[in-house]
């Protein structure tokens, strides 16, 4: 990629990359240096006391939301009279690299991102969500040091989010695109990807905001949650859900099942109905400990699961991604029991900032998938 010398004005040449995943808008702009120059990102509301969105529902918002924060990205590179010129355009289509895996909401992005690109004439890089994310936690993880070492051999990798819960063998894949006759030759996966394992039923982060609502807090759950269980401090009065697993696979709806039990009794206790669970429930001690409980049950699952898999696999890098990794206790209890010298595992978290959705991986992807080119023919000649 190269910048217009001509111009008088400094220019920024990179990649703008789109990901319209189930609850957030995210928008990313990545230089010609690999370097994160902007990003934009907006949640989608979710109405108090519920647990989600429709499809249909979130494809709208993401409708609104595209046009406002494009307008928004642009500006800030443009701030100061800087001239942005886009090289390609980065979209994550789907959930997974794998050909059957869909959702509607990542149409949104697509559609956008195709109309731009079209309009540009410049390459359209498809990828996936969990591909943006694995790449986001290399870029950001403080533990990966020099990412090119970690893109030189297998790691595991654990996505855990609202919709994701799965353990993983990734390589990355460095084929040199010689020459680009089409958009597939962009759009080849960049990480070889095995799925060791996952859940039966409930995602992680589906077990946070289930309980997290039935406590009273708002969707996504995540964080708030994270501030309840930072109360609990009595050893005795703690809480343990059951931690369910069989070889790589687990399952959370029988902790989530002692959850809610747990705070019906609560709410009963309380004389409490939903209206007022906020100002009852959470006032009690119990709740720091339902809420500690929930993260307790989540590390000790990966946990196993992982032992497992570093003993089997022969492999001690872990990448840990998604927005449930963002939890602070999760990270320090995973770290404290799998990097004991027992284990011998070397961890790395994506930064809390992305650890959920978010458009930096597919943006990076983006430029690593250009960066392999050496020749750029027009995408869309027939």
């Amino acid at each position: 990629m190269m910048q217009d010398s001509t111009k008088s004005e400094p220019v920024i040449s990179g990649i703008l990359a789109f990901d319209t995943s189930c609850y957030t808008t995210s928008l990313a702009f990545v230089d010609e240096r690999g370097k994160v120059r902007a990003e934009k990102r907006r949640m989608l509301p979710v109405k108090k006391g519920e647990r989600g969105l429709r499809q249909g529902d979130a494809f709208f918002l993401h409708g609104q939301h595209l046009p406002e924060l494009l307008a928004e990205i642009l500006q800030e590179l443009r701030d100061g009279g800087k001239k942005i010129k886009i090289e390609a355009v980065a979209i994550s289509t789907r959930p997974r690299p794998e050909p059957e895996s869909y959702l509607p909401v990542f149409r949104a992005g697509y559609l956008v991102a195709h109309a731009l690109a079209t309009t540009l004439e410049v390459p359209l890089i498809e990828t996936s969500h969990q591909e943006g994310h694995i790449m986001a936690g290399l870029y950001s993880a403080q533990e990966v040091g020099q990412r090119d070492e970690w893109l030189q051999s297998p790691f595991l990798a654990v996505h855990l989010s609202g919709g994701t819960t799965e353990l993983l063998r990734v390589q990355y894949e460095s084929t040199k695109i010689s020459h680009c006759e089409d958009a597939a030759a962009y759009n080849a996966t960049m990480f070889q990807i095995k799925k060791l394992g996952g859940t039966l039923d409930l995602h992680a982060g589906q077990l946070v905001d289930r309980v997290g609502v039935a406590l009273g807090l708002s969707f996504p759950a995540g964080p708030e949650l994270e501030k309840v269980a930072a109360r609990a401090t009595e050893e005795k009065d703690q809480i343990f859900l059951p931690a369910a697993v069989k070889g790589y696979n687990l399952s959370f709806s029988g902790a989530e099942t002692a959850a809610l039990r747990m705070i019906s009794k609560l709410d009963s206790a309380n004389d409490c109905d939903t209206v007022n669970r906020e100002k009852s429930v959470l006032r009690t001690g119990q709740a720091s400990h339902i809420a500690r409980a929930v993260e307790r049950c989540i590390a000790s699952t990966l946990e196993k699961i992982l032992r497992k898999a570093v003993e089997e696999e022969k492999i001690s890098k872990i990448l840990i991604v998604g927005g449930v990794a963002a939890n602070t206790f999760l990270r320090q209890r995973l770290r404290h029991r799998l990097e004991h010298k027992a284990v011998g595992a070397q961890l790395a978290f994506a930064t809390p900032q992305l650890s959920g959705d978010n458009a930096v991986g597919v943006a990076l992807i983006g430029h690593k998938r250009l960066e392999t080119s050496s020749i750029v023919v027009d995408p869309y000649k027939s």
